[in-house]
């Protein structure tokens, strides 16, 4: 008798252990951590139920970045961008620590995969330790980056320090890159890191006794870098606008390229014809795009009803038009983007600037055409200076609407 009480309670037991604990997830802040070869990359994650299922944000200093899907199986998370075509694969450990894999799909399909772990009620995002007295890297700075081959680019790095806390971004030539957070000790060891759906970057860095930063980037599995720093209030990258140009004998830009319903498109189509055209070389993999496009949707349904039109000419990661053809639909989706986006090749640069040989190359993604309303190019604008580096950001897209409003009138 006493044996079959024993059992009888035991299988009751478990199975209101088991109605206590569901196949959930302990909602609040998360510290994130993905390893790189040069070390842990952290980033916070905010989790809230959102009726009866929950919803995610990474946070990377002021950026919140919505998560398009997050799914609970049994003990298994499933975090998904698809606007970047990257997920994050994770077991729940007792609600409180997620453990598994980051995985990014790069050019050609190639994916790069990267450990992923996360801890509940952790907020800090290097070090817990308090520091009183850190080095000061707060201002600008003229940065040099050098690849491994010897190759350099010069950027500009913008940093707002608040006690130990650091963010800010890098300028360059070709973009920005987008919000970084980190922090400075006392000895001037600076951290900065950001993953926004698509880049994982990590900057390291040592500040010397004449005020040099000196250290190491790191983008993903297969990107290195080294760069140095001083400061210099007066930094400056040279002039986006002159960066890419039409080349000698051609007048104008012509294309035809498919839509997402393989339309073809051209910019002679009567839609087109004594408008204001704003052509837009992107990808939807590509983080500074993503910052023009959440400018560019909105700005666009602001001036249509005046004679603009805009058309994004997308290249991607995929040289097959099925899969590139979902990638930009994705990209359409989460701007709400009224305007056409065509699929116009191969995200390779130099086998974009073959579908476009009427300019000297293309350099970067994303790049800004205006075209006046008799078919000629007034302006090309190399990269985007986005909201992460502050007031440059607000200067560019006044620049661009003002221009906008010129060509309107005329």
């Amino acid at each position: 008798m006493k044996r079959i009480f024993l059992v009888t309670f035991l299988i009751s037991l478990l199975f209101t252990a088991c109605e206590e604990q569901p196949s959930t997830i302990e909602p609040g802040i998360w510290r994130a951590v993905l390893a790189l070869p040069g070390g842990e990359l952290p980033f916070s994650i905010d989790i809230r139920e959102d009726g009866e299922s929950y919803k995610a944000t990474f946070i990377n200093g002021e950026e919140r970045i919505t998560v398009d899907s997050l799914k609970i199986e049994a003990d298994h998370i499933f975090l998904k961008l698809p606007a970047f075509n990257s997920s994050i694969e994770a077991t729940i450990e007792r609600r409180m620590r997620l453990a598994g894999f980051l995985t990014l799909i790069k050019r050609g399909g190639v994916k790069q995969v990267m450990p992923f772990q996360a801890m509940h009620g952790e907020a800090h995002r290097f070090s817990r330790t308090d520091i009183t007295s850190p080095a000061n890297v707060d201002g600008r700075w003229a940065v040099t980056f050098r690849e491994d081959n010897g190759d350099s680019t010069e950027a500009v790095g913008v940093f707002k320090q608040m006690g130990k806390t650091v963010t800010g971004t890098f300028m360059t030539p070709t973009g920005d890159y987008r919000f970084l957070a980190g922090e400075v000790d006392g000895d001037g060891n600076l951290a900065l890191s950001c993953f926004d759906g698509s880049h994982a970057f990590l900057f390291r860095a040592k500040l010397d006794e004449n005020n040099r930063l000196s250290g190491d980037f790191w983008s993903g599995t297969a990107w290195h870098e080294t760069w140095t720093a001083y400061r210099d209030e007066d930094a400056q990258l040279p002039d986006a606008f002159q960066l890419t140009y039409l080349k000698e004998g051609y007048d104008g830009i012509e294309f035809s390229f498919p839509d997402t319903d393989s339309t073809i498109i051209s910019l002679s189509d009567e839609k087109y014809k004594d408008k204001v055209v704003i052509l837009t070389i992107a990808g939807s993999w590509c983080p500074n795009c993503h910052d023009e496009a959440a400018f560019m949707s909105p700005f666009y349904n602001r001036y249509r009803e005046h004679g603009l039109e805009v058309i994004g000419l997308m290249y991607e990661h995929f040289k097959e038009f099925k899969p590139a053809a979902k990638q930009v639909k994705r990209f359409g989706k989460k701007f709400k983007i009224q305007y056409d986006l065509l699929v116009a090749g191969y995200s390779d640069k130099a086998d974009a600037a073959k579908t476009l040989p009427m300019l000297n190359h293309v350099l970067s993604y994303p790049t800004t055409i205006f075209i006046d309303k008799k078919g000629n190019v007034r302006k090309i604008h190399t990269g985007f200076t986005g909201p992460g580096t502050g007031m440059p950001y607000k200067t560019l897209t006044k620049e661009f609407t003002e221009f906008t409003e010129t060509l309107l009138a005329e």
